[in-house]
């Protein structure tokens, strides 16, 4: 399953991302393609996909983007064939996305898990934002207003985690993580079938 970290600009989201990575091998970061120039010590296929606009065009034509969104004047989207190759391997792919790409993966991956990351407060998240120093004013100044738009839209996620201390929220996702996996409705027939071995084994037990 597909598990999305969004929330609002300064919320912390690249640092959990990164934490929860370190900490296991079994979940893989989702390289989103778009359409932006590097910031300075972003690679191509690492932090992003950097591709031109003819190119993400011919990739939403084509199928290859499960959603995509324009954000601050960029095209931004998620490439279908790291979902896929992690689905068949079994491991769980990690996105890091906006609220706006997070409707789209729900839209169209209907058992993603949907987490909320919320700034501890407006201090932290303005001194996140401000802090970041690649942006002018009016850039800045546009990031604060989706910030407000994408906090209003916290009800939509199946959770939600105060990130107060970077250890603390990973423990939490990965809570989230774990419990989902164990969802009697993700299981499937390995689950059906070793209850039903269980309830063999029990009747051949019982003398009434």
């Amino acid at each position: 399953m597909p598990l999305v970290l969004s929330g609002p600009s300064g919320g912390g989201k690249t640092s959990v991302c990164s934490e929860l990575l370190r900490r296991r091998d079994d979940v893989e970061f989702s390289i989103s393609a778009t359409t932006r120039a590097p910031r300075p010590g972003e690679t191509h296929g690492r932090h992003y996909r950097f591709v031109s606009h003819e190119r993400f065009a011919g990739m939403t034509e084509t199928g290859e983007l499960i959603e995509w969104a324009e954000v601050h004047g960029e095209l931004y989207g998620t490439p279908r064939d790291q979902l896929d190759a992690c689905l068949a391997a079994g491991r769980t792919l990690l996105l890091d996305i906006d609220v706006q790409g997070a409707r789209g993966i729900r839209q169209h991956v209907a058992d993603a898990v949907l987490v909320f990351l919320l700034p501890p407060s407006a201090e932290s998240m303005l001194g996140r934002l401000r802090g970041r120093g690649s942006e002018d004013e009016e850039t800045l100044q546009r990031r604060m207003r989706s910030a407000l738009a994408e906090l209003e839209a916290v009800s939509e996620f199946d959770y939600a985690v105060v990130n107060e201390e970077l250890d603390a929220t990973v423990d939490a996702v990965e809570a989230i993580l774990e419990a989902e996996r164990r969802a009697v409705t993700r299981r499937g027939t390995d689950l059906v079938e070793r209850a039903s071995e269980l309830a063999s084994a029990l009747r051949g037990t019982l003398t009434v």
